[in-house]
């Protein structure tokens, strides 16, 4: 018993370190997205554009695959994603 609690709690600790990269990956592309959508608030952009966002589900959809990772599931997180970049930057235009 002490072996597999050993095993769980050296997984977990993985999991763990993962997640932590994942929130400090997602806080960097943040940064630049906003830096993005300030851009484009003063540049007289739309704080969306569909044909990036096409490219960019269609490109992580193929990563997902040739890294065996559920393409469905790529798209939907890349989509909430890109739903609140393009919040951010419709509150920059606002405010610009």
């Amino acid at each position: 018993m002490a072996d597999s609690d050993e095993t769980l709690a050296a997984y977990r600790e993985s999991i763990d370190n993962i997640d932590a990269a994942l929130v400090y990956m997602l806080a960097e592309r943040f940064k630049v997205t906003q830096k993005v959508g300030a851009y484009k608030a003063t540049a007289g952009l739309p704080p969306a554009d569909p044909g990036r966002e096409a490219a960019q589900v269609a490109r992580l959809r193929e990563l997902a695959n040739k890294a065996n990772l559920d393409p469905e599931f790529s798209e939907k997180f890349l989509r909430f994603i890109i739903d609140e970049v393009i919040r951010h930057h419709e509150r920059a235009k606002e405010n610009a």
